[in-house]
């Protein structure tokens, strides 16, 4: 399922992420830890690989096209049981 999203709204999940979920997201989803930076914005395609990120120029770091949702609905659960 194809989600879009600003550049600047996928940073945001990521800095609000816990301390260490980058680490547990590629464990569950038995992916590098530099894949999940990747999926965030990062670009360490040395150690991680592309996750289907498309992003096209624009207000707010652009426009950010995902093919994949599952990492970013799993960085939102964390997000949300921190809260509660």
């Amino acid at each position: 399922m194809d989600k879009k999203i600003t550049f600047n709204e996928l940073r945001k999940i990521k800095d609000s992420l816990p301390d260490g979920s980058i680490r547990q997201i590629a464990q569950e989803f038995d992916i590098e830890v530099e894949t999940v930076r990747n999926y965030f914005g990062g670009a360490n395609y040395d150690r991680g690989k592309s996750v289907g990120l498309h992003i096209e120029p624009g207000p707010n770091g652009g426009v950010v096209l995902i093919d994949d949702t599952k990492i970013l609905e799993r960085a939102q659960q964390l997000i949300a049981e921190q809260v509660h």
